[in-house]
């Protein structure tokens, strides 16, 4: 099963994601998956009976009932329990935590995004694509909106590709703000432009979000369970922006928390 999905690990792994081939990987790992569920128990059970006759391990009887308590007799045999309690129970949690990970909403904004890469002249540029990302912004986008927004990408992709140059060695969606605000074209397609900022700011947001939570798991927990707001909106300060502390002495907040006010001994 690790190795079915080995190739869409490998491609979130990589600092310089392509996220177009990761949601394609993505969809190739759950059809693997879903065909190993539905017709791979036969050969992964050669392989282990091949490996446990190979280093003597006793193989039980597929069609004898599966022994779950002493004074009652199973009613399910060995081969239900290996099929249903255990490959399919496991398969099924591995699709279950991948749909979870990457839902529609999330496939959305990761392929809208893709869309806007500049890198290789537009190479993943779908309008269709960026129409959806923007419709998730609906204070944003409105249906007048959302109609000038699909006017203004076919004008935009064009001169982008054939009349500007400027735009043809962009390395990501950060450069291409850059570029849009230096050339004024950021108020000749104001709508485009919006929604290049709104990508910029989705990444930094969602992973914001996620290193809050997984930091309040670490810090209330089951000892610290009753720990007050206050103080635990303090730690997750301190966690969250860890490298921004590493550059604080100890020394300065002492003295920050001496100088608060009077105390009877000196800290």
């Amino acid at each position: 099963m690790l190795l079915l999905t080995n190739e869409l690990n490998k491609a979130l792994q990589k600092k310089d994601q392509d996220i177009v081939n990761a949601m394609g990987l993505l969809n190739l790992s759950k059809r693997r998956l879903q065909t190993m569920r539905e017709s791979g128990l036969e050969s992964l059970m050669d392989e282990v009976s091949s490996f446990c006759g190979k280093h003597d391990i006793l193989v039980p009887e597929m069609t004898e009932d599966y022994p779950r308590s002493k004074r009652k007799k199973s009613e399910i045999s060995y081969l239900h329990h290996f099929r249903v309690e255990v490959f399919y129970a496991v398969i099924d949690l591995q699709l279950q935590e991948l749909n979870n990970r990457f839902d529609v909403v999330t496939s959305d904004l990761l392929l809208g995004m893709a869309s806007l890469n500049p890198v290789d002249s537009f190479a993943n540029f779908s309008k269709s694509r960026i129409m959806k990302l923007a419709e998730y912004y609906k204070s944003e986008f409105g249906d007048n909106e959302l109609r000038d927004l699909s006017y203004q990408l076919d004008s935009f992709i064009v001169y982008a590709r054939e009349c500007d140059s400027k735009f043809l060695n962009l390395k990501g969606i950060k450069d291409l703000a850059t570029m849009m605000a230096q050339t004024k074209l950021d108020q000749t397609w104001s709508l485009v432009y919006l929604l290049v900022k709104l990508a910029l700011i989705l990444p930094v947001a969602t992973a914001s979000v996620e290193r809050a939570f997984s930091s309040m798991k670490l810090i209330k927990n089951d000892l610290r369970n009753s720990i007050g707001e206050e103080f635990l909106n303090g730690c997750l300060v301190c966690k969250i922006e860890r490298k921004i502390f590493e550059n604080v002495s100890n020394d300065a907040i002492i003295d920050r928390f001496q100088n608060m006010k009077s105390r009877r001994v000196q800290l």
